[in-house]
């Protein structure tokens, strides 16, 4: 843990897209950074993807996808990668948010996707699932 403040942590594209779209344990995960009990982290290429997945698969307006981006904005740090980490070959995309952990030195990695749980560990920052988070958080809260 970063000791000062609360923990820091990185959500995948997936589960803020889950998150914007139901009320489940992504959303909970969320909210966490929306009331501070975290301080979440993302960078550009994250907002951008989750803005295409919004329009694509949730059929967003335009409209829609900015007050969700601002929505998450509001309780986000937005952090700059350079693009060059290449730890996952199965799925490129997973590089962004593992490099996005590591520019913002985060404390987790939230993910639901199986390329990044199944690595458990990514330079010393836990990956876990929305399950798993909530668990370690409450924990960690005295919850």
């Amino acid at each position: 843990m970063n000791g000062a403040g609360p923990p820091v942590v990185v959500f995948d594209t997936n589960v803020l897209f889950s998150a914007v779209g139901w009320r489940g344990r992504p959303y909970r995960c969320l909210e966490l950074a929306r009331t501070g009990r975290v301080e979440s982290v993302t960078c550009q290429e994250i907002l951008a993807e989750l803005e295409e997945k919004l329009l694509a698969k949730l059929a967003y307006s335009a409209g829609e996808v900015a007050e969700e981006l601002a929505d998450l904005l509001a309780c986000s740090r937005v952090v700059s990668i350079p693009g060059v980490l290449q730890a996952v070959e199965a799925d490129p995309d997973d590089n962004m948010v593992l490099e996005c952990a590591v520019v913002a030195g985060v404390d987790y990695v939230v993910s639901g996707d199986h390329h990044l749980q199944e690595m458990r560990v990514f330079r010393g920052m836990p990956l876990l699932s929305p399950r798993e988070f909530l668990a370690e958080i409450g924990r960690l809260l005295g919850r």
